[in-house]
C-alpha cells in the first residue's frame, strides 16, 4: 500500500507556510512505520504541509514535490525548495481555519466584551443560549488550538529538524507576517492572531532540533504553565471584597457605552478606526500574557507531532480510532460540563476561573480528538472527494482567514458596510458563519483549479523572495491537482 514520503531536509531554500507549489509529480511507496501505543499522549494539531494526491487507481500516494526547474518554459522567479505536500495537514488546517469563525464572529458582530462574557450583549434566552453553548463546547479554544499547533508543524515542515540549517527566509517570512498582522489588527479588526503568531514563530523556530520527546515536554510544559497564569487572573475576582459589578471591573459595557459602540460602528469604517486600534493594542498585550507561552507549547508539539508521522497520517488506524475516543471521550463531557456550569452560575466572576480552566483543559483533548478523527478519514479511500473542499480550504487558509475579516467587516461596520453591528442574534450569527464556511469551500476549489496558491499565500511569497511568483498553473498541473478520483 503506497504511503506519504518523509518530509525531507531542505537545502538552499525554505518553503513558505501557506504557499503551494506544484512542478515535478512522482510515485513514492514507503514501508509502514509502526507508532507506539505511547505515543496517543503526544496532543493534537498540526499546520502547514505540502500535500500528495492519492490516486485512487493505483492505490498509491502522488508525493507533490517541487524542484527549482521550470514549469512550461517558465522559470521560477525566485530559488524555490524542494517539498511536499500532505493533504491529511492541508485537510486540518481547513476545518481549523473555518472553525475559529464560530467564535470570532461574536467579536464582530457584538460588542468585544460579549466573547468572555455573553451576558454583555444581545440576547441571551432559548435558541441562542443554546447555540452559546453549542459554540462553546464543540469550538471555544478547540480550533485556534489546532491552527496554533499547525504553525509549529509548518515550521518543521519548512525547515527541517536540522539544527545547522539556516533560517534565513523564515524570518523575513514572519517579518512580512508580522507587517500583515499589524495592518489586519489596527484597521480591519482588533482580534488578530498573525502578530502573535510571528513572534513566537520567531522564537519557537530555535528549538526544532529538539527530540520529539524533548519537544513534548516543553509544549507541554509552557502549556501548564499558561494555565496557571489563566487561571490565577480569574481567580483575581475572587479575592475583591464585596458584590462584584462586570461593569465596575469592566467586564461588561454599561447602557450608555453599549448604545455609544453600536452607533460607532454603524456610523462607518472610518469612525471605528481609533476605537478599534485601541482594542487591537490592548488584546495584542493581554493576548501574549494569557496565551502567549501556550501559543509557543502549541507550536512545539505541532512540530513533534509532524515529526513523529501524526500529521501526516502515517499511524495506523486503529491507534487514530483510540486517539479520537480518547480525546473526544474525555474533552466533549468536560467542555459541556463548563458550559452548563457557567450557565447556572449566570456567569458569575467569582467561578469564572472554574469555567475557562476547564475549558482550557478540554480544548487539548478536543483538538487532539479532531485531528485524530480528521488523520483517520484521511486514510480512507471514500473520503477523499468528500474532504477536498477542505483540503483546498487548508492551502488557502491565509486567504481564508484574513477574507473572513474583509466579509465580516463589511457586513457589521457601517459606510461603505452593511453596519449589522447589534443586531444579529447568536442564532442568525450561527447561520451567518455556515454560509461563509460554504462560500469558501466553494471559492477554494475552484480557485485552486486555476492558480497554484492562494491570492493573500501568493502575495506573502512574494514578499518574502522579494520578486513577484508564478501564481497561474500549468495544464499538467492543474489535471493532476483535481480532487482524487475525479
Amino acid at each position: 500500500m503506497g504511503r506519504i514520503a518523509q518530509p525531507q531536509k531542505h537545502h538552499g531554500g525554505a518553503r513558505h507556510p501557506f504557499d503551494q507549489h506544484h512542478q515535478k509529480l512522482e510515485h513514492r511507496s514507503l514501508a509502514p512505520k509502526k507508532s507506539s501505543i505511547a505515543s496517543i499522549m503526544l496532543i493534537y494539531g498540526l499546520k502547514q504541509g505540502d500535500r500528495s494526491i492519492h490516486n485512487p487507481v493505483s492505490g498509491h500516494e502522488i508525493s507533490v514535490r517541487m524542484t527549482g526547474g521550470q514549469d512550461r518554459g517558465t522559470a521560477m522567479t525566485a530559488a524555490a525548495p524542494k517539498l511536499e505536500r500532505f493533504s491529511s495537514i492541508d485537510t486540518l488546517r481547513g476545518f481549523a481555519v473555518l472553525g475559529i469563525l464560530m467564535m470570532n464572529i461574536q467579536a464582530f458582530a457584538m460588542h468585544a466584551n460579549a466573547y468572555q462574557y455573553p451576558l454583555a450583549h444581545m440576547d441571551f434566552t432559548g435558541a441562542n443560549r443554546t447555540v452559546w453553548w453549542i459554540a462553546f463546547t464543540f469550538f471555544e479554544v478547540k480550533f485556534i488550538t489546532i491552527f496554533s499547533t499547525l504553525f509549529g508543524a509548518g515550521i518543521a515542515l519548512m525547515l527541517g529538524d536540522d539544527r545547522s540549517q539556516g533560517t534565513r527566509q523564515h524570518y523575513p517570512r514572519m517579518l512580512w507576517l508580522l507587517v500583515f498582522g499589524l495592518v489586519h489588527a489596527y484597521v480591519f479588526w482588533f482580534g488578530d492572531i498573525l502578530v502573535a503568531y510571528a513572534l513566537v514563530g520567531m522564537v519557537a523556530v530555535l528549538l526544532r532540533g529538539l527530540p520529539v520527546a524533548k519537544l513534548l515536554f516543553w509544549g507541554l510544559f509552557a502549556i501548564a504553565i499558561n494555565g496557571l497564569i489563566f487561571i490565577g487572573i480569574f481567580s483575581i475576582f475572587n479575592l475583591l471584597p464585596g458584590e462584584i459589578d462586570p461593569v465596575a471591573l469592566g467586564m461588561a459595557p454599561s447602557a450608555e457605552d453599549l448604545q455609544d459602540t453600536v452607533a460607532l460602528y454603524q456610523a462607518g469604517f472610518i469612525d471605528r478606526l481609533p476605537y478599534n486600534a485601541g482594542f487591537a493594542a490592548l488584546g495584542q498585550v493581554m493576548g501574549l500574557i494569557f496565551f502567549g507561552a501556550r501559543t509557543f507549547g502549541l507550536m512545539l508539539i505541532g512540530m513533534a507531532l509532524f515529526r513523529s508521522g501524526f500529521l501526516t497520517a502515517r499511524w495506523s488506524m486503529p491507534v487514530y480510532l483510540l486517539c479520537s475516543a480518547i480525546g473526544l471521550g474525555v474533552g466533549l463531557p468536560l467542555a459541556g460540563w463548563a458550559g452548563n456550569a457557567a450557565i447556572a452560575d449566570n456567569f458569575d466572576l467569582t467561578h469564572m476561573w472554574k469555567h475557562q480552566g476547564a475549558n482550557y483543559v478540554a480544548s487539548l483533548f478536543v483538538s487532539f480528538g479532531y485531528a485524530s478523527v480528521v488523520m483517520l478519514l484521511s486514510k480512507i479511500n471514500a473520503f477523499k472527494i468528500i474532504l477536498y473542499p477542505f483540503t483546498a480550504a487548508g492551502r488557502m487558509a491565509f486567504t481564508n482567514y484574513l477574507s473572513q475579516t474583509l466579509i465580516m467587516t463589511y457586513l457589521f461596520v457601517g459606510p461603505p458596510g452593511l453596519g449589522w453591528f447589534g443586531t444579529l442574534e447568536r442564532v442568525e450569527q450561527a447561520q451567518l458563519v455556515v454560509t461563509v464556511w460554504i462560500g469558501q469551500l466553494i471559492f477554494s476549489v475552484l480557485w485552486l483549479s486555476l492558480f497554484r496558491f492562494g491570492p493573500f499565500e501568493w502575495l506573502w511569497r512574494s514578499l518574502t523572495y522579494g520578486r513577484l511568483q508564478p501564481i497561474l498553473k500549468s495544464r499538467d498541473v492543474v489535471q493532476a491537482a483535481g480532487p482524487p478520483g475525479g
